[in-house]
């Protein structure tokens, strides 16, 4: 599966303990990260400043659902089930 255009899921639903360039200490479930732009696309996509968790996250369809809300859903859940 690929990344959905403008979707941004990944970088809104789930809590990141790594720090990310303008989030020393990570960032919190729910909060869009610093680094999301407008059209919903990593600032620092394939920057070494990107943080491994991120950098490691492939899209699947258990995950990522079949629209955008869906995945900020599913990411949610996720991330409530492993807190």
């Amino acid at each position: 599966m690929e990344c959905r255009q403008g979707c941004g899921a990944c970088c809104i639903a789930p809590s990141i303990s790594s720090a990310i360039p303008g989030m020393p200490l990570g960032k919190p479930a729910g909060v869009p990260c610093v680094q999301l732009d407008v059209q919903l696309g990593c600032k620092i996509f394939g920057q070494p400043e990107r943080p491994a968790v991120c950098s490691g996250f492939r899209p699947m369809q258990d995950v990522c659902g079949s629209h955008r809300q869906e995945a900020i859903w599913l990411i949610g859940e996720l991330e409530r089930l492993t807190s």
